[in-house]
């Protein structure tokens, strides 16, 4: 059995996993289903930023071309992604704009990523793409002010390192169009702040040169940008899975660091550093997202991640998501904190029990973060990850929590693989690929946490209490002195109650 004793040493708990959150492309958000499941998001966990690609992909329709005697000219059409950005304030969360792909009028070249068909091309015309950048940025500052406009970070483009999202993942090329979007977003307002390269994983030599470039040549820079994702090569790949083992959680908190460190190295120490996209798998389609597994893994991220970056942001919050066409089945493997129907997945709740610990950090290991709230209550998030096959592997844990002396009111939520998992309630069901309203509504009623109350006496402000923790249980404990009122009640006597006494 392990034993934690709390003590009342306090530091800062970093809550940067909640800055930003992703989004499938931009052009989803014309959905009434992904604005269902944005707004519960908000309402649960809340994130600041939301960021997604596709800003000027066709489906947004902002840069087209009309004929004007006889000469084709640009037409700037802000229609939808008015609605877009619009409804994101709406529900309390404001874009980290992802500058990209390219509009098929302005591309040099056809290649395209995903069904939805990105191109990744450089513009054909680079006079008309600063043109294109300074019309929208003008645009945002008229529509939503300059002083919300300040508060967005510009991310100029996606994962350039790689050649299926851009065009032979040429660095040059790149550098180029970062240099010229950086300088027509500062034209219109020098404040706004500009950042890349966005790369993902194992090519942090990007990171260095970028930083060098840009002290070379004079070019803003005001952020760097990473992906992180722990996932090893697949193991199997068929229509409608992608199977992948994982390499150990630490493996994505060693890569944040080297990364805050390259930036300390370069001619700008001390940027600001954000994971715009992070998780377990890197595929839309691996059902290791859909699962209790994939909470307790990252649960040490969130723990320890705001250690080394500014913000990491979950890579997405919901399985409305068509990279690889329209999902074929209710679990799929998706990316999403919820899922399609609006039912909730382990990670959602991950996430949710965060956002209920304070800002005190009273104790962190590996597995465990005790942090006491505002109003003098202990919250603690503690999870017992497995990645070994098999059904029992429980251990237990007692922990010593500082708490003011007298009658306490204990709250535990808890997920595992029996409890708040339809994906294994969806398996029993026969994995129906669309369900019928009743089979969702069981989903629903499946994806909630386990709860369990108690009232418990501290004594020389310690509370002790005992932990069993299942397979790839993840809870959240709350402790909060209580006055209790039970004498109040003139008469009360609960003995009388049959099976009561």
């Amino acid at each position: 059995m392990k034993h934690i004793t709390v003590g009342t040493r306090k530091t800062t708990f970093k809550k940067n996993w909640k800055f930003c959150v992703g989004t499938g492309r931009l052009g989803l958000a014309l959905q009434n289903d992904y604005l269902d499941h944005l707004k519960l998001v908000q309402e649960k966990i809340g994130f600041q930023y939301i960021r997604g690609h596709g800003l000027l992909h066709d489906d947004v329709g902002i840069y087209r071309e009309i004929e004007v005697n006889g000469e084709k000219k640009p037409f700037y059409n802000f229609t939808y992604i008015n609605r877009i950005f619009d409804s994101y304030l709406q529900l309390g969360i404001k874009p980290f704009v992802e500058i990209g792909f390219m509009p098929e009028k302005l591309s040099s070249s056809e290649e395209t990523v995903f069904t939805w068909k990105g191109n990744i091309s450089p513009p054909n015309d680079y006079k008309k793409w600063s043109e294109l950048i300074r019309a929208i940025i003008t645009h945002f500052i008229s529509r939503y002010g300059i002083e919300e406009v300040l508060m967005w970070p510009f991310e100029i483009w996606n994962e350039p390192n790689l050649v299926n999202f851009w065009k032979d993942a040429n660095k040059e090329e790149y550098f180029k169009l970062y240099e010229v979007t950086a300088k027509a977003i500062k034209q219109v307002h020098s404040k706004i702040q500009v950042g890349g390269p966005a790369i993902c994983g194992g090519a942090d030599e990007w990171i260095v040169e970028f930083l060098q470039y840009c002290h070379e040549k004079n070019v803003p820079v005001d952020f760097v940008s990473r992906h992180a994702y722990t996932s090893k090569l697949p193991n199997k790949v068929t229509p409608d899975y992608y199977y992948q083992e994982l390499a150990e959680n630490e493996k994505m908190l060693n890569e944040f660091k080297k990364v805050r460190e390259i930036i300390d190295a370069s001619p700008f120490p001390y940027l600001p550093f954000h994971i715009t996209e992070y998780n377990t798998s890197y595929s839309p389609i691996n059902p290791v997202h859909d699962t209790p597994l994939n909470a307790t893994y990252l649960a040490r991220i969130l723990s320890e991640g705001g250690d080394y970056v500014d913000s990491f942001s979950y890579w997405t919050f919901s399985d409305i998501f068509e990279e690889r066409d329209v999902p074929k089945a209710q679990f799929h493997g998706g990316f999403g904190l919820i899922g399609i129907n609006e039912v909730p997945k382990p990670t959602f709740h991950l996430f949710s029990f965060f956002n209920l610990l304070g800002e005190e950090q009273l104790y962190r290991d590996e597995e465990t973060l005790v942090t006491r709230r505002k109003d003098g209550s202990v919250a603690l998030v503690i999870w017992n990850l497995v990645m070994e096959k098999g059904e029992s592997f429980q251990k237990e844990v007692t922990i010593d929590i500082p708490i003011v002396t007298g009658k306490v009111f204990i709250k535990r939520q808890t997920v595992d693989e029996n409890h708040a998992n339809p994906w294994k309630v969806w398996k029993e069901y026969g994995r129906p690929r669309f369900p019928s309203k009743q089979m969702v509504e069981t989903f629903k009623q499946a994806s909630m946490p386990l709860i369990r109350t108690s009232q418990e006496m501290s004594e020389d402000d310690k509370l002790t209490i005992t932990i069993t923790l299942t397979k790839n249980e993840i809870s959240i404990i709350e402790c909060m002195s209580i006055h209790d009122e039970s004498d109040s009640y003139i008469g009360l006597d609960d003995s009388l109650i049959p099976s009561y006494s």
